[in-house]
């Protein structure tokens, strides 16, 4: 009787499941991850840093070195960008500590509305940067120069329009 119900109960389950949707857990395990994408000339690499604006440089890598015990960098002035910058190593990943940097830096304007600072920017780095930049404008999204700039890497940087990226000020920099 047992064996009956069970054979009942797969034949069933195997008629059901020809006229059900797989679960989103099933789709995330058996569907390539950039199926229906086209493949395009460049790639996404990992997480370079994470950019905090903050309205006392010297506070704010205190905390990062003294009280959480972080390795962090000299105070590095880039004036083409406006900055002060100073990192922070995490090991995985970076954090970017930026302090204004003249008058018309873009952080002085972030900090006006953002009094005790926050969250700027993230960096992804890209295998190959003119590329990236090459399909982004045709994907019609907003770059915020006409070409790449030297960030404080050393290595070419592009941002993109925070409104064409879910509200997040994006940079890509060169792998």
């Amino acid at each position: 009787m047992a064996a009956s119900i069970l054979k009942f109960a797969v034949a069933g389950i195997s008629r059901c499941a020809r006229h059900t949707f797989p679960s989103v857990r099933a789709l995330s395990l058996s569907l390539p991850f950039r199926q229906g994408v086209p493949q395009s000339l460049w790639k996404l690499g990992r997480l370079n840093h994470v950019a905090i604006a903050v309205p006392d440089l010297e506070k704010a890598t205190a905390l990062y070195r003294d009280v959480l015990g972080a390795q962090v960098s000299a105070t590095v002035p880039l004036p083409e960008h406006g900055v002060y910058t100073v990192f922070v190593e995490l090991g995985n990943t970076k954090l970017e500590l930026l302090h204004p940097l003249g008058e018309k830096s873009p952080i002085a304007g972030f900090l006006q509305k953002n009094k005790a600072g926050g969250m700027h920017h993230i960096c992804i780095e890209v295998d190959d940067i003119n590329a990236a930049i090459a399909d982004l404008r045709e994907r019609k999204i907003r770059l915020l120069s006409p070409e790449p700039r030297i960030g404080a890497h050393g290595k070419p940087v592009m941002f993109l329009h925070p409104k064409d990226c879910d509200g997040v000020l994006v940079e890509i920099e060169q792998a």
